[in-house]
């Protein structure tokens, strides 16, 4: 049985939701105000944060943030009427799982809640946003979330997060090639790290993280998230 926490100002919306997750089996609690939800995360385990993006007060992404400073393992879901550019940057900057719009539809949340993981933030840093959108929704489709940086300065702005693992390109603007993996292996020292590049030739042995590996563009999907399966489960 999971465990939701549904954040809304509507509260009806909020409970017609809550009781579609009941009757699947599972618990979820209902709060109007992101201070009551921050209260909630700090004294029960949840399994997935579903919000809404525009409340008064605390908004969406700012109860994701507190949230997460709390409990930075917690899935989290925006469901919102206005599911506009600036809510999907929202969601990459906070690492969100989905922006999912109202009415929300269920058949898709429901398959999404099903696969979420708990601790499965992936930090995907990546120029390339073609690349980049393909793999957020490959990984949403495992129950991975992602938080995205698209240059260096991007990358360093990730200190606020606690992801399991990184997927980093080796070449991105504002700094020379691996500049991004360095500042990442600072902050993050023990994070399994694995170099997306078309220049594996150039990747210097001393750059790469212990626990770290490669991927040569092309590289086959299936095989990078088999590998972010194994090191997700080794964290149990």
């Amino acid at each position: 049985m999971r465990n939701y926490l549904l954040l809304d100002d509507n509260e009806a919306f909020a409970e017609n939701l809550a009781e579609i997750l009941r009757d699947g089996g599972d618990a979820a609690t209902v709060v109007t105000d992101g201070a009551r939800a921050l209260a909630l995360v700090s004294s029960q385990r949840f399994d997935v944060l579903l919000t809404d993006m525009k409340m008064p007060g605390m908004s969406g992404a700012a109860a994701v943030h507190h949230i997460r400073q709390v409990d930075p393992g917690l899935a989290a879901v925006v469901i919102t009427a206005y599911p506009g550019e600036d809510d999907m940057e929202t969601a990459r900057r906070e690492g969100l799982l989905a922006v999912l719009p109202k009415p929300v539809p269920i058949p898709t949340l429901v398959s999404l809640l099903s696969e979420a993981r708990r601790d499965g933030l992936v930090a995907l840093v990546e120029d390339d946003l073609a690349l980049s959108d393909n793999l957020i929704e490959v990984l949403r489709s495992r129950g991975f979330s992602c938080v995205t940086a698209r240059s260096v300065l991007d990358a360093e702005q990730l200190a606020s997060v606690r992801p399991f693992a990184a997927l980093v390109d080796l070449r991105l603007p504002g700094g020379p090639d691996g500049e991004a993996l360095r500042r990442l292996r600072v902050r993050f020292p023990e994070l399994p790290v694995f170099v997306m590049t078309a220049y594996p030739e150039v990747v210097p042995a001393a750059s790469m993280p212990k626990h770290a590996g490669i991927f040569s563009k092309p590289f086959d999907t299936a095989t990078l998230l088999d590998v972010l399966e194994r090191v997700h489960a080794s964290r149990r």
